[in-house]
C-alpha cells in the first residue's frame, strides 16, 4: 500500500539523513545497547519466566513502514491472551491483567528493550511514530490519505508524539504529531526527542491512559471511510 503523495518524495523523509544516516546510527547504536543491556535483559527475562507462565517475549503485529505489518517483541508484562480480554489496550500500572514483574518493567519501559532487535532487523528505527496495532485506533484501510504519511518512515521505540503526552494524547492529534515529525525530520530534532524521551522515563511521565485514546467523531470518521 501506498503511503503519500509524489510531490512530498523530496522532503525530509526522503532526504538523505533518513534513509542512509539516521540508518547507519540506528544499526549501531541498538547493536551497542544490546550488548551493554544484555545483564538487564537476561535478568528481565529470568524473572518474567519464574514469576507467570508463558513466554518471555510478547510477539504482536504492528503496523510498519509502507502501512506493512510486521511483528513487534517486547518483554511480557501481562497475563497470557491478556489482549483478548477487556479493552485488549494497556491502559495503566493498575490494569489487573499485568504482572507483578510487568508491572516494575512498565513502569521503567524495560518491557520495550527487546524492540532493539527490531530495529537491527530493519523493521524500526529508534526515533520515529509509534507503529500502530492492526486494529487499532482503527484499521489502516480507515486511515485518511493525510494520516498514512506517518507511515513514509520507520516506526520508533519513541517519537515525536510519545515526548508531547505519550499516552495522553488522543489518537488523531496523536498520528498529526506523527505526520510533523515525518515532514521534519533531522538529526537535530532525533536528538531532542531522545534525550526528551530518557527524562520522561525516569520520572515515568504521560505513562498512563487518563482519557478516551480514540474520541469519537462522526465527520473525520466518514473522511476516513471514504
Amino acid at each position: 500500500m501506498g503511503t503519500g503523495s509524489s510531490d512530498n518524495r523530496r522532503g525530509p523523509a526522503y532526504g538523505s539523513y533518513n534513509r542512509f544516516v539516521k540508518r547507519t546510527i540506528d544499526i549501531l547504536l541498538s547493536s551497542l545497547g544490546l550488548i551493554v543491556l544484555s545483564p538487564v535483559m537476561l535478568v528481565s527475562a529470568i524473572l518474567i519466566k519464574l514469576t507467570s507462565e508463558g513466554p518471555v517475549i510478547f510477539k504482536q503485529k504492528r503496523l510498519g513502514r509502507g502501512a506493512k505489518e510486521f511483528t513487534i517483541y517486547k518483554f511480557r508484562t501481562m497475563r497470557v491472551n491478556s489482549e483478548h480480554t477487556g479493552s485488549g489496550v494497556y491502559s495503566d500500572d493498575r490494569d489487573p491483567r499485568m504482572t507483578g514483574v510487568g508491572r516494575v518493567l512498565r513502569k521503567m519501559s524495560l518491557d520495550e528493550l527487546p524492540q532493539l532487535a527490531n530495529i537491527l532487523k530493519g523493521d524500526m528505527a529508534l526515533i520515529g511514530p509509534r507503529p500502530p496495532l492492526t486494529y487499532h485506533p482503527w484499521p489502516v484501510e480507515s486511515y485518511t490519505k493525510e494520516q498514512l504519511r506517518m507511515f513514509e518512515v520507520r516506526p520508533g521505540i519513541t517519537g515525536w508524539a510519545q515526548i508531547h503526552g505519550r499516552k495522553d494524547v488522543e489518537w488523531h492529534k496523536r498520528i498529526e504529531l506523527n505526520v510533523w515529525y515525518v515532514d521534519h525530520v533531522s538529526f537535530p530534532l532525533d536528538l531532542r526527542i531522545f534525550f526528551t524521551t530518557i527524562g520522561k522515563v525516569f520520572t515515568n511521565a504521560d505513562n498512563e491512559n487518563k482519557g478516551a485514546t480514540v474520541a469519537q467523531d462522526s465527520s473525520n470518521t466518514d473522511e476516513r471511510q471514504s
